[in-house]
């Protein structure tokens, strides 16, 4: 792993290579931020490649993959592997972790910086990791990664490049955590509101959150595979502390994984209750509908048999027949309603 540029080539360059942040990581010590004129000179010093050259720090450097110029920088300045170069701009659709030409290479989906209740969009970040240099890489503003930064500028060490991405993971687990704890907040308004009257509100919000969570369900549930399978070989360079690390974040973040799928269970059977609910009030009404159309169709055949203009109509001389007919409909239309609730009560 080389530098290939000078100090006064990285200055210039550093307003179109899409270079976020930098930080150079001494044994024991917190990062040091690392300004554009002087990336070259800790490349060189840190990332060589020589025998002597291993003193435990290390690098990271943080793009904005969006910049123009940041694939031509990377080429130029990173003895990056091929295929990793390869994968980035492309949208991963799932999260991988393997070993690259003795490099950890990473695809991570982490949702956007500004989601407000409930993310919303998901976003992709490709990481590099190696014995000295870490680099990360996004198209969008990601949650996980500013978290990382801010730890790393209030002061906590990190002893490698895989320590970072470790705690990388450890921050997206976090971040899961308080998605499913905020949605599952909501969750219980819903219900209590569910069951507190018979309205059947929130249906909208319902599917929507439960879209949503399933996307992130879908395109999360490989990375744990992935790391188990990972430290199964890990690289030579990977400190046993790393490992177990590691370890760790991916136990925490299957952990985040089982809560979210109970959460989506949950988001379903409320649904199926709604809809339940919905299926109940739409009975009743069509049954009151029938009901009143029953109720009705005894005066209607006979207002429709006396109605015709035609000669020996009964009764029509009778100076009672319109009570008599009243009362042979009200009678009729009594029988008629004690027979549907009957038969109703029956079913």
């Amino acid at each position: 792993m080389t530098a290939t540029a000078t100090p006064s080539a990285i200055s210039f360059q550093s307003d179109i290579s899409g270079l976020i942040c930098g930080f150079r990581f001494e044994p024991g010590q917190p990062g040091v931020a690392l300004e554009s004129s002087e990336i070259a000179e800790a490349l060189e010093r840190t990332v060589a490649d020589s025998p002597d050259g291993d003193d435990g720090a290390f690098i990271w450097l943080h793009f904005n993959l969006s910049r123009a110029g940041c694939m031509r920088w990377l080429q130029n300045h990173l003895d990056l592997p091929e295929p990793f170069l390869d994968m980035l701009g492309e949208e991963a659709h799932s999260t991988r972790i393997e070993q690259q030409h003795g490099a950890l290479v990473a695809v991570f989906n982490d949702v956007i910086f500004d989601f407000e209740r409930t993310p919303s969009e998901v976003a992709t970040q490709w990481v590099y990791a190696h014995r000295r240099l870490l680099v990360t890489l996004r198209r969008k503003p990601l949650h996980s990664v500013d978290r990382l930064r801010e730890s790393v500028r209030t002061g906590e060490t990190f002893r490698s490049p895989a320590d970072l991405m470790g705690h990388l993971m450890c921050d997206q687990a976090d971040l899961m955590t308080q998605i499913v704890r905020t949605t599952g907040i909501e969750i219980d308004r819903a219900e209590d509101r569910f069951l507190a009257s018979k309205a059947s509100s929130g249906r909208k919000e319902l599917a929507s959150t439960r879209r949503v969570l399933v996307r992130l369900q879908r395109m999360l549930a490989p990375e744990p595979g992935s790391v188990f399978r990972l430290l199964a070989r890990p690289p030579a360079w990977l400190h046993p502390d790393d490992v177990r690390q590691l370890r760790e974040s991916t136990e925490e973040f299957s952990v985040v994984l089982r809560d979210m799928a109970g959460l989506i269970e949950r988001i379903k059977l409320l649904q199926e209750e709604v809809i339940a609910r919905l299926e109940e009030q739409n009975n009743r009404t069509l049954f009151t509908l029938t009901l009143v159309t029953v109720l009705a169709l005894p005066i209607n055949i006979v207002a429709g048999l006396f109605g015709m203009n035609v000669g020996g109509v009964p009764l029509a001389e009778n100076h009672h027949g319109f009570w008599v007919m009243v009362g042979l409909v009200a009678a009729f239309t009594v029988v008629v309603a004690w027979w549907v609730v009957r038969r109703r009560n029956n079913q």
